[in-house]
């Protein structure tokens, strides 16, 4: 078996997430499960109320700039209706208005209320992330994140984040890979 080293961020301690399900959340431990490249993934733990991007990297010294958000966006066409994942580096905002309703062929996209994104993907308000999602949502993700080292995101829970290499990201099943999703 080859040692997998994992990667590290600011003063948090990585931990192999596939031996921590107390720090994910059920979703994205089953789906961490059954990927191959799950060895690679760590998770840290964070207190519960420094979950938001701005608070988490101040207090752990994380830099900005290897933070990831995962935003869900819905749209409807001819009265379906498309949902869609959208993952920027939290130096940015998700182009919502123009690329993500332009890639889902909606007349308008807006955020997916707390209470149904929550619901829906099963994962709590500040750990919602692109791993263990629902099959029939799109995962849109930034090519910026994918050349983060060591993406710090949800874990599907609040009192923990994944470290996740940004080149597996561009991995995780159904993924889309988008230049400038974030601006």
């Amino acid at each position: 078996m080859v040692a997998v080293t994992l990667p590290r961020m600011g003063n948090l301690e990585s931990l192999p997430a596939l031996d921590h399900p107390d720090l994910l959340g059920p979703t994205v431990h089953a789906a961490l499960s059954s990927w191959a490249p799950a060895d690679r993934v760590a998770v840290v733990r964070i207190d519960p109320e420094l979950a938001d991007t701005a608070a988490m990297t101040e207090a752990y010294d994380v830099p900005l700039e290897s933070s990831a958000n995962c935003v869900v966006v819905v749209g409807a066409r001819s009265g379906e209706e498309r949902v869609a994942a959208c993952v920027v580096r939290a130096d940015t905002r998700a182009d919502v208005n123009n690329l993500v309703r332009k890639t889902l062929d909606v007349r308008k996209a807006t955020f997916l209320s707390m209470d149904r994104a929550t619901a829906e993907s099963q994962m709590e308000y500040g750990g919602i992330n692109p791993v263990g999602l629902p099959a029939a949502w799109r995962v849109l993700v930034d090519a910026r994140c994918v050349a983060i080292e060591a993406a710090i995101i949800g874990s599907g829970v609040r009192h923990s984040k994944l470290l996740i290499p940004g080149e597996l990201l561009a991995e995780l099943p159904g993924v889309e890979v988008l230049d400038d999703l974030g601006r």
